[in-house]
């Protein structure tokens, strides 16, 4: 059994990133958590906070995940808090939950929080001999923030590592469906259609019905 940390900017990046391979590793027995960083208020009603976050736990449910955790880090605002202050709440969270593989959002994502959550990872998870060691660490990638980079400025996602979930897309796609304050029709990359096509697109290139894609980015395993 392993343990699997899963590191969600926001509710609804660790179903789009990785959410069939989340289904995978339960099904196989490993330990996961799924770590979401931020928290809505004050930039948005307590409300729609309060809505997401019940759909997070019933996107959580379906896929079998019994850990779930509120970081309740400000959103949008994280490039504002001192860094030392910032690893500080990463580093506690490898600490308590010491994975063996670490999922984190890529680096090149168009959301800046998505930036600001892999470098204070990546600080957490310093293989420098003091630290709990992580196995493997890998970047998913997120419909409507990873492929809106700049081209040729911006680092392009080229995964290096593909995750069969052929039989685990249905399960991935009825998790998004409980976020449905986040599924936006007139976004086409918001939708339903546009998460299955990724994952049919991703499964094409190495053989496989459907997939999802990563980079690892260390593998000390």
């Amino acid at each position: 059994m392993a343990n699997v940390l899963v590191v969600a900017p926001h509710p609804d990046d660790e179903v789009l990133g990785c959410g069939g391979a989340i289904r995978r590793f339960v099904q196989s027995g490993d330990a996961i958590t799924v770590a979401i960083a931020t928290k809505g208020t004050p930039l948005f009603p307590a409300s729609q906070v309060r809505q997401v976050r019940s759909e997070a736990r019933k996107a959580a449910a379906v896929l079998g995940v019994k850990k779930l955790l509120f970081l309740d880090l400000p959103v949008t605002t994280l490039h504002l808090i001192p860094e030392h202050k910032l690893n500080a709440v990463f580093s506690k969270l490898v600490v308590a939950t010491k994975p063996d593989l670490a999922l984190i959002p890529f680096p090149g994502d168009r959301h800046q929080d998505h930036r600001e959550v892999f470098d204070a990872m990546m600080v957490a998870m310093r293989p420098d001999g003091r630290r709990h060691r992580v196995g493997r660490i890998a970047c998913y990638e997120t419909v409507s923030e990873t492929h809106w980079s700049a081209p040729g400025i911006e680092p392009a996602f080229e995964p290096n590592w593909y995750v069969d979930i052929s039989a685990t897309l249905p399960d991935k796609l009825a998790a998004m469906r409980e976020y449905g304050s986040q599924l936006a029709e007139a976004i086409p990359a918001r939708s339903i259609a546009a998460i299955e096509a990724l994952a049919r697109f991703r499964g094409s290139v190495v053989g496989m019905p459907a997939a999802e894609a990563f980079w690892i980015v260390r593998d000390l395993l």
